[in-house]
This record gives structure tokens, C-alpha cells and sequence, in this order.
């Protein structure tokens, strides 16, 4: 029963869907649609309607619509007859229009007014009319040179008077543009001929002009050039003759200045040679004060060495003879104030007790006496012993020795004759000129004096020329090593080359 029942609700459904589809493709077939290039004409019940780039029904029966372009019309405007300028001269004029429908809902009526049922061709046909009329009018205002060299300004009177018709038609004029003019009388090719002419004649004239300017500008370019030449053969020659003359010049200075080289050259050599022979002179001065140091020196280490050894021998004294008299002084002491106690108990009476300490006193004075007596004595043996090895160091010594003591005590002689001028606090100088010198100059050079007067007074005083003891110093033998403290060296024997005479040899 229920599927007796579904059967017609199925097929009513399938009927439904029949029917909507059906009424969609009616309604589509009704929708006229346009693009924006295009206007659509609906007219029929209701009038006449205009839909641009749009959509509109149209129902079978009721109503009916046509399609009308809006797209750009472009055709060429050439007159099959001759064009007659102002002047009478017949022109060919060949021209390129283009125009379109406006947009507005006015235009696109009064244009499928008159154009809708019409094929484009018809529709250009009855265009290009208008514009041959129009174009035929203004060729005949103007002559032949305005339109051939104000093709603009023919263009724009011709979309002037133009404007007006067309939009009588509902069309507008987007661009007018005129491609040819010609004529069959060649005018327009003679037109240019006084033109070609002057300027050819012009040119003619220009080119003598800019010859005869070249040729005059090449003259005066020739003239310069000769005179700079000349100028630049006088420069030359004087820079020649300075040249000559600054080279004999420079030869001049140049044999100047060698003579004056070689002068300076032989001076230097000159000084060189007595610089050699002062640094020779001063370097054997060093060689001989050094032996006299080296000499010294040993000596004065002898004399240190023989100096600890009367210190030693001192000590030594002091360590056992004074003081084994000062253990004997105190155990005679210590022995005298024994015996003294005893004496003093053992005593039986003042008298015999006063006689008895009287008699340890006189005792403790005499040990007293002993000890201190043997305490000098030693002390005198010891000093004598030192004398006498000072005597034997003394005695070694050589002339070269008490050179050495008087160069050692020049810089104190130079010294105390230079400190009364330390202790002064303001020196006033007062000159007048002259040859000797004068002022701070003065005082130098007579310090310089003082100085010099030193090796004079020590010759003086102790008999020995300075230079003579100089000579005798021996200079240090090939291969001796200097004696020092801790490296004595004895002096090669009196036969050898260069070796001192001993003391006795001198005092004989």
C-alpha cells in the first residue's frame, strides 16, 4: 500500500523539476544581455527601451530588440573631385575619421534612429558625406601653403564644423588627421622651390663666408704660429746662453768648491794624523798609568796582606800574652785578698793587722804594676813589628809608586785651590776690553793657569821631574797579565827587557 502510494509523489516531483527547468531556460532565453561596447534596443509594449552594457527581458509576442555597436568608426575622407583653395589651385585631399556613438541614453536613440537597421558600410557611406562636404568647404577658405604646412589647423576646423552634424546623428568626432595633399600643376612641388633656392643660396653664402672666415682665421693662426716660433726661438736661444753661462758657472763653483774640498780634505788628514799621534801619545799615557795602577795596586795589596798579618799578630798578642797577665793579675789579686783575710783573722792585734794590709797592698800594687808593664810591652813589640813591616813595603816601593801617590793627590791639590771660589756667593765682573781677555773668560783662564802651576810646584817640592818618571814606568811586557790582590804576579827578573832595577840597584 505505501508503495502504491510513493508511485505518484515520484512522478509529481520529476513533473516539478520539469517545469522549473523549463521556466529557467524560458527566462533564459528571454535575458537579452549586452557588453559595454554594445547598447540593446528593446521596443514593443511599454516603448522603446535603451540598455547599455547591461541585461533586459524581452518577452516572445510582447517585445522585440536590436543590437547597436558603440565600437570606433574609422574610414578614410578622399574626395573623387578636385578641391579648390581660395587661390584657384585645384588639390587632392586625403583624410583618416574616426568616430563613435556616444554614451549617453539621448545619442544612442538618435543613432539607432538612423542607423540601426543600416549595415556599417551604408552607415560609413552616409558619414564620409557629411565629411567630404565639410571638408570641401574649409579647403576652399585656405590656400595651398596653410594646408600644407598647417595640417593641424586644418584639422581642428574641420572637428569644429564637423561636431555639430554628427551630433545630429548622435556621433562625435574623436580624431581628424589629413594624410595627403597633392595636385596635378606640380604647385606644391614649385612652392618650394624659392625657398630651396634662397636657402640654397643662403647656403652658398654661408659656406664663402665660413671659406673666407677659415681662411682668415688659418692667416691669423699662421701669424701667431710664425710669431710664437720666433718668440720661441729667442726663448731658446736664451736659455741657451743662460744655460752656457750657469754651466760655466757651476764649473766654476764646482772646481771652487773641489779645491776648497781638497783643502778641507788635507786639513782633516792633517788633524787626523796629529789626532792619531795625540790618541797614540795618550793611549801609551793610559798603557803606563795603567802598569802604574797595576803596580799600585799589588803593592797596596801587599800592604793590606801585611796589614792582617800585624792585625793577626796583634790579636794573637792580645789573645795570649795579655791576657794570661790579666788571668796572672787577677789569680794575684784574688791570691792577695786571700792572704789578706788571713793575715787579718790571724792577726791578734791593730798594729800587726794594719801591717799585714799594708804589706798585701804593696803586693797587689806590684802584680799590678808587672801586668800592666808586660801588657805595654807586648803592645810595643806588636807596633814595632807593624813599623817595621810598613818600613820593608816602603822600601819596595819604586818611582813609579810615588808617581802614582802624586797623580792620586793632583785632584786634591786642584780641589783646595778651587774652594775658596765655591764659598763665594756673587762674583761681579767688571771689563774693558782688551787683548787678554776679560770677564768670565778671565777667571777661567786663570783657574786654567792655577791648574797648569800644580805639576810645576810638585816638581818643585820634591825634586822629580813628572816626564822623567813617566819614561821609567816599564810598559806591561807581551803576554803579562796585571797583578792584583787575588792574581800577584812577580815582576820578570831585572835582566829581562823592560824590568824595573830593584831598590838596592837604585840606592847604589
Amino acid at each position: 500500500m505505501d508503495k502504491i502510494l510513493q508511485q505518484p509523489v515520484i512522478i509529481i516531483s520529476g513533473l516539478a523539476v520539469a517545469v522549473v527547468i523549463m521556466l529557467f531556460a524560458t527566462f533564459a532565453r528571454m535575458l537579452r544581455k549586452v557588453g559595454p561596447n554594445q547598447a540593446l534596443i528593446r521596443y514593443g509594449l511599454g516603448g522603446t527601451h535603451i540598455v547599455h552594457g547591461g541585461a533586459q527581458i524581452v518577452l516572445p509576442l510582447i517585445h522585440s530588440a536590436q543590437e547597436l555597436s558603440l565600437e570606433l568608426m574609422s574610414f578614410d575622407v578622399a574626395p573623387q573631385q578636385d578641391l579648390y583653395t581660395n587661390q584657384g589651385v585645384a588639390v587632392t585631399v586625403e583624410a583618416v575619421a574616426q568616430l563613435k556613438i556616444k554614451n549617453d541614453p539621448e545619442s544612442i536613440r538618435t543613432a539607432a534612429e538612423q542607423f540601426l537597421t543600416k549595415a556599417p558600410p551604408q552607415r560609413e557611406s552616409l558619414i564620409r558625406l557629411v565629411m567630404e562636404g565639410h571638408l570641401r568647404g574649409i579647403i576652399g577658405q585656405l590656400t595651398v601653403e596653410q594646408i600644407v604646412k598647417q595640417p593641424e589647423m586644418v584639422a581642428d576646423r574641420m572637428r569644429g564644423n564637423v561636431a555639430e552634424d554628427v551630433a545630429k546623428m548622435g556621433l562625435e568626432v574623436v580624431s581628424f588627421t589629413i594624410k595627403e595633399v597633392r595636385d596635378k600643376n606640380q604647385y606644391i612641388e614649385n612652392m618650394g622651390r624659392p625657398d630651396v633656392a634662397r636657402i640654397k643660396s643662403e647656403a652658398d653664402i654661408a659656406a664663402a663666408q665660413a671659406e673666407r672666415d677659415t681662411a682668415m682665421k688659418q692667416a691669423g693662426y699662421m701669424r701667431e704660429a710664425a710669431v710664437a716660433r720666433a718668440e720661441a726661438d729667442q726663448e731658446r736661444v736664451l736659455a741657451e746662453t743662460q744655460s752656457l753661462a750657469k754651466q760655466a758657472e757651476a764649473q766654476k763653483d764646482l772646481a771652487v768648491k773641489k779645491a776648497l774640498f781638497e783643502a778641507e780634505s788635507k786639513k782633516q788628514q792633517a788633524q787626523a794624523d796629529k789626532a792619531y799621534e795625540i790618541q797614540a801619545n795618550i793611549m801609551q799615557q793610559q798603557v803606563v798609568t795603567e802598569a802604574v795602577n797595576v803596580d799600585r795596586v799589588r803593592k797596596e795589596g801587599e800592604i793590606k796582606v801585611q796589614e792582617a798579618e800585624i792585625q793577626r799578630k796583634e790579636r794573637e798578642l792580645a789573645a795570649t800574652i795579655l791576657k794570661q797577665a790579666e788571668a796572672e793579675k787577677k789569680r794575684i789579686e784574688t791570691l792577695a785578698e786571700a792572704e789578706k783575710l788571713r793575715l787579718s783573722l790571724e792577726a791578734a792585734g791593730r798594729a800587726d793587722a794594719q801591717k799585714t794590709e799594708g804589706a798585701a797592698a804593696a803586693e797587689v800594687i806590684r802584680l799590678k804594676g808587672t801586668a800592666e808593664a808586660e801588657i805595654i810591652r807586648s803592645k810595643g813589640q806588636s807596633e814595632a813589628a807593624a813599623m817595621q813591616l810598613k818600613a820593608s813595603a816602603y822600601l819596595e816601593y819604586n818611582e813609579a809608586a810615588v808617581l802614582d801617590k802624586l797623580l792620586a793627590g793632583l785632584p786634591d791639590v786642584v780641589r783646595a785651590l778651587a774652594e775658596p771660589l765655591s764659598k763665594v756667593d756673587k762674583i761681579t765682573v767688571v771689563s774693558t776690553g782688551g787683548d787678554g781677555g776679560a770677564g768670565v773668560n778671565k777667571i777661567t783662564a786663570d783657574m786654567a793657569t792655577m791648574v797648569a802651576q800644580v805639576p810645576a810646584l810638585i816638581e818643585s817640592l820634591t825634586g822629580k821631574k813628572i816626564s822623567e818618571l813617566m819614561r821609567q814606568v816599564r810598559p806591561l811586557a807581551p803576554g803579562e797579565i796585571p797583578a792584583t790582590t787575588d792574581n800577584p804576579v812577580k815582576a820578570p827578573p831585572s835582566g829581562t827587557p823592560g824590568a824595573p832595577a830593584s831598590p838596592v840597584a837604585k840606592k847604589g
